[in-house]
């Protein structure tokens, strides 16, 4: 086809030469840009708007910013990719204490190396330093600075997005119940987030509604909840360090979660609750320094293994009808109070054994006064968790101070004799004698770090 082919009526050849010859190049450029060899970086200096060179690019096009201070709100509606030029040296996008400083509406939005700060106050509003609205998935949000934020992200509806690097910390002149939350997931599909650090906000992670999520690698501290979970399922949360917060984990309403190689110290409330949640596993935690490591309530057919219960006030808060769990291989190491139950009949914790001379795997319990005649490291006796000197404890506090005295020991193994004075209790019929963890005791006194 030549280019004539293309003249208009009543064109001169020359014009239609000139006419044809710019409907190549605007052809050409068009195959270009969809064949991925055109993507545009558009550089943004101090005195520029942001906002403006968004609104330029096109798809798959990357808007690069330099240092500086941005006084805007940004709203991203196409696929592209937002940074700062310099990771060490991150250009401040401000949101002047209104709305949401960057608003991410369209799918494939990347934003890294950013601080983002200053976004509204409005709790109805929800406002963020970063808000991902329903149906932009798979956005990329890593390497960000977002502080003086109401909502450090919030996250609604989307899928596949990962959050990823960023430090989070709340507007630290509002009362906590005015603060929001570092990052909220709700309605989410596979969400990522890994190796943020998030302080100073209401819970530093609200999880509703959202599944098959992964959460690694995070420090969370001085806030309300260190993660909030409602209404998940499938969650894995791992390697996760939670301390310093009014409660450290909450898993509320959920079931098949995977809670393992956390660390869970100092928390003022709770380390880790677990309330009417089914077929978790939560294994190797270290949970230490709380006021109570583990509040379990409502829960049934879990799995708790090898984790390290160390130092708290009370090891384990137990009741409403949680059993049908499986609890052992764990260390129960000087917590003042080690199980705190409530309950009409005894509680069988650790392994059950056959019956036939084949003992179960127990858990290892510091208070333990048992014996073990064989050498196989495993207790001649039973352990029971709440015998009479612990509830002599509860109704008279100052008896803690006389437990390691051996008047309060002979007043167990006596009471270990005499059935009748028995109430129902957690009971770990095969107790180990030694602690899974050798080097447990660098976990003493994490209250007060």
């Amino acid at each position: 086809m030549t280019i004539d082919s293309f003249r208009p009526r009543g064109q001169t050849p020359r014009q239609s030469s000139i006419f044809g010859r710019c409907l190549w190049i605007a052809a050409s450029l068009l195959v270009l840009r969809a064949g991925g060899l055109e993507a545009a970086d558009w550089r943004v200096v101090p005195g520029q708007s942001i906002q403006t060179a968004i609104d330029r690019a096109a798809a798959g096009d990357t808007v690069t910013v330099a240092r500086g201070h941005y006084r805007e709100n940004l709203r991203i509606a196409k696929p592209l990719t937002l940074r700062g030029e310099r990771p060490e040296q991150k250009p401040t996008v401000d949101g002047g204490l209104k709305g949401d400083t960057i608003r991410i509406v369209a799918t494939d939005v990347t934003v890294a190396d950013l601080n983002v700060v200053a976004s509204g106050e409005d709790l109805g509003e929800q406002n963020a330093g970063i808000y991902i609205q329903p149906g932009a998935h798979r956005a990329r949000v890593s390497g960000c600075t977002l502080a003086d934020t109401l909502f450090g992200l919030w996250i609604e509806g989307v899928e596949d997005v990962a959050v990823s690097g960023n430090v989070i910390t709340g507007k630290r002149d509002l009362g906590s119940s005015q603060r929001g939350n570092g990052i909220q997931l709700y309605n989410t599909e596979r969400a990522r987030v890994e190796n943020n650090r998030i302080s100073f906000v209401r819970d530093a992670l609200y999880v509703d509604v959202s599944h098959h999520a992964l959460f690694r690698g995070n420090r969370l501290h001085d806030s309300r909840y260190g993660t909030h979970y409602m209404n998940s399922y499938h969650n894995v949360w791992e390697d996760n360090e939670v301390y310093r917060n009014r409660g450290g984990l909450a898993l509320m309403e959920v079931r098949d979660q995977v809670v393992r190689n956390n660390r869970v110290w100092g928390n003022s409330d709770h380390g880790i609750m677990l309330r009417t949640i089914q077929d978790a596993i939560v294994e190797n935690n270290v949970v230490a320094g709380n006021a109570r490591g583990f509040f379990i309530y409502d829960a049934e057919y879990n799995t708790l293994c090898g984790n390290r219960v160390i130092d708290n006030d009370v090891g384990v808060h137990l009741w409403a009808g949680s059993t049908r769990n499986t609890v052992e291989n764990n260390d129960f190491i000087a917590n003042r109070e080690q199980v705190k139950y409530v309950g009409a009949r005894d509680e069988v914790w650790g392994g059950k054994g056959d019956g036939k001379g084949i003992k179960g795997h127990g858990n290892h319990w510091s208070n333990y006064v048992g014996w073990d005649r064989d050498g196989d490291g495993i207790g001649d006796v039973g352990y029971e968790a709440n015998d009479l000197v612990d509830r002599l404890s509860w109704r008279h506090p100052m008896v803690k101070l006389l437990l390691a005295s051996p008047a309060i020991q002979t007043l167990r193994l006596i009471a270990q004799q005499f059935p009748l004075l028995r109430a129902p209790s957690v009971v770990d019929r095969y107790p180990a004698m030694h602690p899974a963890d050798p080097h447990w005791n660098q976990w003493l006194n994490t209250h007060e770090r």
